[in-house]
C-alpha cells in the first residue's frame, strides 16, 4: 500500500508519474504491494501488449517468470540515478519501493529498471545510443 501522500501526476515530458506531497526520508519504504505473478509463456503474450511496459522480471531461483505488482509500482518512472529502489519478496508475492536518498515534497519518485538505483546500463526504450551513432 502507497504511503497516503503519494499520487500520479503528469510529469509534462514522460507522461504520468509517481509523485510525494510529502518530505521522505532516506530508507522510507514508500510503497508495498502485492504481485500477480505469470509464466514465462504468460510473459510472451503480454510482450505483445502495452502492458509489456508494466510488468518486472521475477526470477526466484533463477525462475524465468514475470509478476504485475499492484498499487503505483508500475507508474514509477525510470531513472539512472533514481531517488527510489523496488525490491522483491518472494516468498511473500510482494514487492516494495524504498528511497535511497531525502525526498522533498512535490518531487518525482524514480526508479531505476535496471534494478539497481544507479546502474547507468542502458534500457531497452533509450534511444540516446541510436541517436549519437
Amino acid at each position: 500500500m502507497a504511503k497516503p501522500d503519494i499520487y500520479i501526476a503528469d510529469t509534462g515530458d514522460r507522461g504520468r508519474g509517481v509523485f510525494t506531497r510529502k518530505k521522505i526520508k532516506a530508507g522510507d519504504i514508500v510503497e508495498s504491494a502485492p504481485v500477480i505473478v505469470m509464466s514465462h509463456e504468460d510473459r510472451l503474450h503480454i510482450d505483445q501488449t502495452i502492458l509489456q511496459n508494466y510488468i518486472f522480471e521475477w526470477q526466484p531461483e533463477g525462475q524465468n517468470m514475470c509478476c504485475m505488482a499492484l498499487g503505483t509500482i508500475p507508474m514509477y518512472n525510470h531513472d539512472y540515478e533514481s531517488n527510489c529502489e523496488y525490491y522483491m519478496e518472494y516468498e511473500e508475492m510482494t514487492m516494495f519501493v524504498q528511497a535511497v536518498r531525502d525526498i522533498e515534497a512535490g518531487e518525482e519518485l524514480t526508479v531505476n529498471y535496471n534494478g539497481t538505483w544507479n546502474d547507468g546500463s542502458r534500457v531497452w526504450f533509450d534511444a540516446r545510443e541510436e541517436a549519437e551513432g
